[in-house]
């Protein structure tokens, strides 16, 4: 039963929230409706704390059901969803970092959000909607939180730029860019950005971001004037750590924990002596007070000073963790082909962190089948992300990728994918994994550079390299103080209060991502971390040029070779044949794959160089169009009483009649040619029936003695 219902204008269209009974039970409910896209959100909170964890155990899910769009997928056997699709998880990864800062700090309360796609009208992106109705949902829920938060997405098509395009107009555009934020006295603050781009400019970015403030606030105050009149009281939150335990672990630290974080800087490490003091003061209150487990409240405290005393010696100091200068990057080594057998590989060190990235070439057979409630095609390029253990020096298990390795994995494929070659260009399925063997700060931008590396060295005729690079920023809420940091390592990222993630060429920006621990960052934050990140992306394109300027001339001479090329769509049949007799013939004959597709495209795949060329001749000439007048050497393969069938062409043949070989009248074709010999031919003409005429007098043909 519908209880509520209110409506903005937002990019010219109508965005609806229903407030129903139909999820009574959890702490807010809504659904957000824009187009004929509908999502059902719902926020829900434990009533127990988990005491003795260092993070807030927020689970964020966006959920595809195939139902939405009218589609019933999978196997003969699973009809149902499983496992969510990459594009999901990416969804669900951009509502968590834009939603997750708003949380009090020490909150530890398990939060669960559910956005589920009910309907969607293949016009609509559902993730927008999704961003609304998460926060409205958090907004008029019980759950602590300093939302609203308005979501919005710009795209640019030629100069214009577009409030929420449609799948049609993000498709024909150069810019798509999706980022939230809030309202804080009076300033909209930003607060996530997922983008990807066609090299854009800083200013573009800039300009596309203001572009969408007057709509990112009208949704904020849409929403703050609407909870007021229905949102739930907010539950009352208290911090975890008890006052006289406050009193005992500032005692025991003294000093030691800024001078553990100071010495850091002699090795690029996790800070060692941190956790190891951070060991020392746990075991300390558990002695203390041995029947009453308060050792786990050490934790928030720990991590909260630890917090503050790296971004005061960052602003006062002018002093990060390793040594370095705000905008100083660490030391950058670029290597190429190290592995012997692969199509391309390469080795992107910055500092601690190292990513081997490794490409393989595959035919269009090769391609990802896509499924989803939005995706369904091919996707002829893959980056995998892979984060081991090891990586950090840690143990672990190693059950597939996480959320964070998807997500990692996407932003590198979409800053690189803008660089490709196309399908007609370069046929080839390109997939890449990027294995991050040391990580002390933004594997995935070292995964962009490193990836860019093993391209060139596969000789992937990319249209320009690129490089990724991560600014940080510490930042004094009270004062308001600030520095923005380039390049940042791990504790930098743990304890720094943002991670904008900027990748593209010498021209232009392919792909960012921004996480903040803060409510967001200002306008004037934002530009000067493009600025940063442009110079500083420029630095690394020259490291990587140093090693390798260009792609290589030559493949692999172990990856597959592949000859593309189009026919008419309406001469398919004929190379495919009935029940594809034909197309197996050539697979089993020349040891090869064939892909063809609707539009005509034709690729030959293959090891055997000879081979390939030899089959794409062969399909070529089956499906060429001869012409009347056009002339041939043609050899004789069948003799009739009526005249001889002549192969023009691979696949192709005409009739000769009989009366068309010689001016005088001949009773039989054995008196002047023989089958397999070579003999000039005309095209008199092509019946109705696409079937060739030959003659062999206009040709000129002057037949042998025969014995």
């Amino acid at each position: 039963m519908e209880l509520e219902k209110f409506e903005l204008e937002v990019g010219g269209k109508m965005l609806k929230i229903t407030i129903n009974d139909w999820a009574m039970q959890a702490g807010g409910s809504c659904l957000v409706q824009y187009g004929d896209t509908v999502v059902l959100a719902n926020a829900t909170m434990s009533q127990q704390t988990k005491e003795g964890i260092d993070f807030f155990p927020l689970t964020t899910e966006y959920e595809e059901k195939f139902y939405a769009a009218g589609k019933i997928y999978g196997s003969r056997f699973l009809k149902r969803e499983s496992r969510p699709t990459d594009e999901a998880i990416l969804t669900s990864r951009m509502i968590d970092r834009a939603i997750r800062p708003l949380f009090p700090k020490d909150f530890k309360k398990e939060v669960q959000v559910i956005a589920t796609v009910l309907s969607w009208d293949g016009e609509n992106d559902p993730d927008v909607p999704a961003f609304i109705a998460t926060s409205f949902a958090l907004a008029i829920s019980p759950i602590p939180w300093n939302g609203p938060l308005g979501g919005i997405r710009v795209g640019r098509v030629g100069e214009k730029f577009i409030l929420n395009p449609t799948y049609k107009e993000r498709a024909e555009g150069d810019l798509d860019l999706t980022l939230t934020g809030l309202v804080k006295n009076g300033e909209l603050l930003i607060n996530m950005i997922e983008m990807g781009a066609k090299e854009a400019s800083e200013d573009d970015v800039l300009t596309a971001t203001k572009f969408a403030e007057d709509a990112l606030k009208n949704i904020i105050e849409f929403q703050i004037k609407n909870a007021k009149k229905i949102g739930k009281p907010k539950a009352e939150f208290t911090p975890a750590v008890e006052s006289g335990i406050r009193e005992d672990i500032k005692t025991f630290l003294g000093n030691k924990l800024d001078d553990a974080i100071t010495h850091a800087k002699a090795g690029e490490k996790n800070m060692d002596g941190v956790d190891a003091l951070k060991a020392e003061l746990i075991k300390f209150i558990d002695e203390k007070y041995p029947d009453e487990g308060k050792g786990k409240q050490v934790l928030p405290y720990f991590e909260k000073e630890t917090e503050r005393i790296i971004i005061r010696n960052i602003l006062e100091k002018n002093q990060r963790p390793d040594g370095r200068k705000p905008e100083e990057i660490r030391t950058l080594v670029a290597e190429v082909g190290v592995l012997p057998r692969t199509h391309g590989s390469g080795v992107f060190h910055r500092g601690m962190t190292n990513v081997l990235s490794i490409l393989t070439l595959g035919g269009p057979g090769d391609a990802q089948i896509l499924e989803g409630m939005e995706m369904v095609g091919k996707r002829r390029f893959m980056h995998h992300y892979n984060f081991p253990p090891f990586s950090t020096g840690e143990t672990g298990f190693m059950r597939g990728p996480k959320r964070r390795e998807i997500g990692h994995g996407h932003l590198a494929e979409k800053a690189l994918l803008p660089l490709l070659p196309d399908v007609l260009t370069f046929p080839y399925t390109i997939r890449i994994v990027s294995e991050a063997l040391s990580s002390n700060g933004s594997t995935s931008m070292a995964s962009v550079c490193a990836a860019t590396i093993a391209l060139m060295d596969a000789g992937v005729p990319i249209k320009a390299p690129v490089a990724g690079i991560s600014i940080g920023l510490a930042k004094d809420e009270e004062s308001g103080k600030y520095k923005v940091l380039t390049d940042i390592q791990g504790p930098e990222d743990h304890f720094g209060d943002m991670d904008f993630k900027v990748a593209g060429t010498s021209s232009g920006i392919t792909a960012i991502q921004l996480d903040v621990k803060i409510d967001g960052i200002s306008n004037t934050i934002m530009q000067e971390a493009l600025t940063k990140a442009k110079d500083a992306r420029l630095k690394i394109l020259g490291i990587i040029k140093e090693k390798i300027a260009e792609p290589r001339k030559e493949l692999s001479p172990y990856a597959p070779k592949i000859i593309s090329f189009m026919i008419n769509p309406s001469r398919i049949g004929e190379v495919v044949g009935p029940k594809g007799s034909v197309i197996n013939k050539l697979i089993e004959e020349f040891d090869v794959t064939i892909d063809i597709e609707d539009s005509g495209l034709v690729a030959v795949t293959g090891q055997n160089q000879a081979n390939v060329e030899a089959c794409a001749d062969r399909i070529k000439g089956m499906v060429r169009e001869v012409a009347v007048g056009e002339k041939f050497n043609g050899v004789v393969r069948k003799i009739m009483d009526f005249g001889a069938f002549v192969d023009i062409l691979p696949g192709q043949s005409g009739l000769v009649h009989i009366s068309k070989f010689v001016p005088q009248q001949i009773k039989n074709v054995y008196e002047v040619v023989k089958e397999g010999e070579i003999i000039p031919v005309i095209v008199e003409g092509i019946d109705d029936l696409g079937r060739i005429n030959l003659s062999a007098i206009g040709a000129g043909f002057k037949p042998k003695a025969k014995k």
